[in-house]
C-alpha cells in the first residue's frame, strides 16, 4: 500500500508524520523524483534559494529569487521533457528577521504555483516541509 494513498497528487503541506527516508523510498517505489533541500543554516531569502537550487541541481540562476525558482521549478523542467511526478521535501526552513512569516509564506506560494502547473500536466507535485 502506499504511503501517499491519503496524500492528493499536487499539494504542499507540513511533513508531520512523514519522515524523510520514507518519503525518499516512497519516490523510488513510485519512479518518481525526489527534491531534497536542508535549509537549517540559512538565514535569508537568498540563502533559502540558492540552497534550494543547489540541492535540486539547478542552473545557479534558479536560485537568485522567488521568480528565478518558480521558474525552475515549472517551465524550465517542463521543457526538458515528460516527467513522471515529484516529491519534494524542504525541511528546516528558517524563522529569522531576514526570512519572516511573509517570505516564508511567499516560497510556499512559489511550491503551490509549481503544484498547479504540474496539476494541469497530471504530473503529481507533492511537498512536504518543516521549519526550524
Amino acid at each position: 500500500m502506499s504511503l501517499l494513498i491519503t496524500v492528493p497528487p499536487n499539494l504542499v503541506q507540513s511533513i508531520r508524520a512523514f519522515r524523510v527516508v520514507e518519503l525518499q523510498e516512497e519516490a523510488v517505489r513510485l519512479g518518481q523524483h525526489f527534491l531534497y533541500a536542508h535549509c537549517a543554516d540559512t538565514l535569508t531569502k537568498q540563502q533559502v534559494c540558492g540552497r534550494i537550487a543547489e540541492n535540486f541541481y539547478f542552473p545557479k540562476p534558479c536560485g537568485k529569487n522567488f521568480d528565478a525558482l518558480r521558474e525552475c521549478l515549472t517551465d524550465t523542467i517542463g521543457k526538458a521533457g515528460p516527467q513522471p511526478g515529484f516529491i519534494v521535501v524542504l525541511e528546516q526552513l528558517p524563522n529569522t528577521q531576514k526570512f519572516d512569516k511573509e517570505a516564508r509564506e511567499t516560497l510556499l506560494d512559489v511550491f503551490r504555483d509549481a503544484a498547479d502547473f504540474w496539476a494541469e500536466k497530471k504530473v503529481p507535485f507533492r511537498v512536504f516541509y518543516s521549519f526550524e
